[in-house]
């Protein structure tokens, strides 16, 4: 959606790897309207087109695709697509209508660019399993690629939401991921109860005076149904804000 950061230049980058010198890499650049609520940050969502294009040229993109809202949603656009299983949990229950919003835009890339393969970050986790699970239920004939988060060197997952946290609220920010790290380091010592994993994750945030809490849980990687043990492929995830930025997280247990 823009305001491209190291996160999204680490999939140009292992696009680029994948296709080799003689493939295509494209990249869309749209802030997608549907996927937003109406209390969201749709209006505020940082749009620097300028400094993407020329970050876009500066990683080898081949393919720059820059709609606008009425060439995607022309008059009358009355058909979306929605993913009624993974996307229910996690942000899928505190967003309602998120992920209607980002199967139909994500499937009108597709339909346009016709991509063999289509980079999507672990960031978002449940994305990127709502995606694949679409293109597996439509025969989609494109291979969903994710790619580990890229972080911060305190830990911070990169987000272009980042730049709307205050200085206080910024030092206090990676503490989600000593958080996860530390259930982690739980599960590894033998606590599979998701209920105490819980509330170690809270006890942990709670120590960010600022934090307020919009999601913590432990899920099935595949379904993204909660779980009442944790096992050999679980994820942790959580959704926090901090004043109005909205930040997600996540650990994949495998």
């Amino acid at each position: 959606m823009g305001a491209l950061h190291r996160g999204h230049t680490t999939l140009i980058d292992r696009a680029r790897e994948l296709v080799g010198p003689g493939g295509t890499v494209a990249v869309s650049l749209f802030v997608n309207p549907t996927q937003f609520g109406p209390s969201e940050d749709f209006t505020r969502y940082p749009r620097p087109f300028e400094t993407d294009m020329a970050l876009c040229e500066s990683h080898g993109v081949d393919l720059l695709f820059h709609p606008d809202a009425d060439a995607m949603y022309p008059a009358g656009h009355s058909t979306f697509i929605n993913e009624e299983s993974v996307s229910r949990t996690l942000c899928g229950a505190s967003r309602p209508g998120h992920y209607k919003g980002v199967c139909t835009v994500v499937a009108k890339l597709f339909n346009i660019l016709q991509p063999d393969l289509a980079l999507f970050g672990l960031k978002d986790f449940q994305q990127c399993m709502v995606i694949r699970q679409m293109t597996r239920d439509l025969n989609m004939p494109v291979q969903i690629v994710p790619v580990e988060t890229v972080r911060e060197p305190d830990g911070l997952a990169l987000s272009s939401r980042n730049q709307f946290l205050s200085s206080t609220e910024r030092a206090q920010a990676p503490l989600l991921r000593r958080a996860l790290l530390k259930a982690a380091e739980a599960i590894r010592a033998g606590q599979t109860d998701a209920a105490q994993l819980r509330t170690l994750l809270l006890t942990e945030i709670s120590k960010a005076p600022l934090a307020r809490v919009d999601y913590v849980e432990i899920a099935d990687a595949t379904t993204l149904q909660p779980i009442h043990t944790a096992g050999a492929d679980c994820v942790i995830a959580l959704a926090v804000f901090f004043g109005q930025t909205r930040l997600i997280d996540n650990l994949w247990i495998q």
